[in-house]
């Protein structure tokens, strides 16, 4: 079970999706914590979640190579439909190597390997990531019943083990000519149901 840690620090974050607050949480790495965006009373009930792992180039700069802002704006609209929910922002880029190897994985892409033929030639595995801080979140702001907004089963199954009663809610985004290939490999070879 993950541990439970309090928040360092809460603030009122006006967004055009509407008013969340934001919570901060800390990371794996001193400087690098984890955020909680919230909406609404997640108090009691079935409560909407994403859990996004940081993606400087989608969430940023709005990089076509893969669908993370997209899916972080999606989630943050639904939220608001609902006004109720919660997004856990878990600073591990490009899946856990950092953003500085995604970069070089981007190269490798380029040169006709897929994502996860990429990590590998860079000598990491082809997921890295670890839901551990966001479990720790949800039971710090007492969320058990979790409908998650993902396409990644690893996710469900890494939160069912931990304890939270998980139902998956499909969150998908349209493929463009860049990213196609790259969502196409995450549904063979990481099972993300595309």
């Amino acid at each position: 079970m993950s541990e439970k840690k309090g928040p360092l620090v809460e603030a009122r974050m006006p967004t055009k999706f509407g008013t969340f607050r934001l919570i901060a949480f800390d990371g794996e790495a001193k400087e690098k914590e984890n955020l909680a965006l919230v909406m609404g009373n997640i108090d009691e009930g079935e409560v909407l979640v994403r859990v996004h792992s940081e993606c400087f180039t989608g969430d940023v700069l709005h990089s076509m190579r893969c669908d993370c802002g997209e899916q972080l704006d999606l989630a943050m609209e639904r939220i608001a439909t609902e006004r109720k929910g919660m997004i856990i922002y878990l600073r591990q880029e490009g899946r856990g190597i950092g953003l500085v190897n995604k970069l070089k994985a981007y190269n490798l892409q380029d040169d006709g390997l897929d994502t996860v033929e990429a990590n590998i030639a860079l000598g990491f595995d082809a997921e890295l990531r670890d839901y551990s801080g966001a479990a720790s979140i949800l039971k710090t702001l007492g969320v058990e019943k979790i409908k998650l907004m993902t396409n990644n089963p690893a996710k469900v199954e890494e939160l069912a083990k931990d304890g939270f009663d998980v139902r998956m809610v499909e969150h998908k985004t349209t493929p463009n000519k860049e990213n196609k290939e790259y969502l196409d490999t995450k549904a063979k070879k990481m099972d993300h149901e595309l």
